[in-house]
């Protein structure tokens, strides 16, 4: 079993800033890609930023230069680090990783989610 646990979110008014993190534990032999994804009220849920293994990240277009992904691997962790915000960065916000497995299985796990508010 794989366990996804997130802290940091909270509220916060519109310029300020956010720091997300998401701690894996279990039975891990390998994190791959590890991301966060959000889901506002009446919205689909939307994939923010991803992170590989090796360091690559991705952003969506819309927290490019506001958001930015890290991982620290000795300690099976994501950050993300949530600047400028805005309103419209309101949402459920979801850690999410593609684990390997001690039983050599690959499957994607996700957070419970931690609440992001931000007012205006």
């Amino acid at each position: 079993q794989v366990q996804l646990v997130e802290s940091g979110g909270g509220l916060v008014q519109a310029g300020g800033s956010l720091r997300l993190s998401c701690e894996a534990s279990g039975s891990i032999f390998r994190l791959n890609f590890m991301g966060w994804s959000r889901q506002a009220p009446g919205e689909q849920r939307e994939l923010v930023a991803s992170i590989t293994n090796g360091g690559n990240t991705n952003y969506a277009d819309s927290v490019k230069g506001r958001f930015t992904i890290s991982r620290d691997n000795a300690k099976n962790t994501v950050y993300l680090q949530m600047n400028s915000l805005k309103p419209e960065d309101t949402a459920v916000y979801y850690c999410l990783a593609e684990v390997t497995t001690t039983t050599r299985a690959t499957a994607l796990y996700w957070g419970q989610g931690t609440q992001v508010t931000v007012s205006s």
